[in-house]
């Protein structure tokens, strides 16, 4: 049975492609597909699969997940910017974990180093999304962000 990752997945619209580790055509999935494990299903996964021959080129007719997807309760990462310029520091924090990992209170991030998150995350998360759509929803997410006092002023 082949081997592959997941090379785009998106639950909303209820499809992605499969890059086989073999090399060769990726490989339509449904989110039907995956059944109850769709809303686990991520970019990078590795799953192992069947294929057949679509109407539009190659589907896939079995899909398993290889890899366990991450607890989401065991870990969550607080601010991701490492190895970019400003002044972003990376840092998880797992609950039940030594005291002072986490106090509770979120990053106060400039908002340079915000549109730079924010769009980076976009970019990684929805790669469909236009230019002029990454913008309207970084002005959007950062007005919420400066009436919450999540931005330095």
């Amino acid at each position: 049975m082949p081997v592959g990752k997941i090379l785009r997945f998106d639950d909303s619209r209820g499809y992605g492609f499969i890059a086989p580790a073999a090399g060769g055509e990726d490989v339509f999935v449904h989110a039907n597909d995956f059944g109850d494990q769709r809303h686990l299903v991520h970019q990078g996964m590795r799953v192992e699969y069947e294929v057949e021959e679509g109407d539009r080129g190659l589907k896939v007719s079995t899909v398993r997940l290889l890899d366990s997807p991450a607890a989401p309760a065991a870990r969550r990462d607080v601010f991701l910017s490492p190895g970019r310029s400003g002044t972003g520091q990376s840092r998880t924090a797992t609950p039940g974990g030594p005291a002072g990992e986490d106090d509770g209170m979120c990053d106060v991030l400039s908002e340079r180093d915000f549109a730079i998150e924010v769009t980076e995350t976009l970019l990684q998360h929805v790669p469909s999304l236009t230019g002029s759509q990454v913008v309207q929803i970084r002005q959007r997410l950062g007005d919420l962000a400066r009436s919450h006092g999540w931005l330095e002023t």
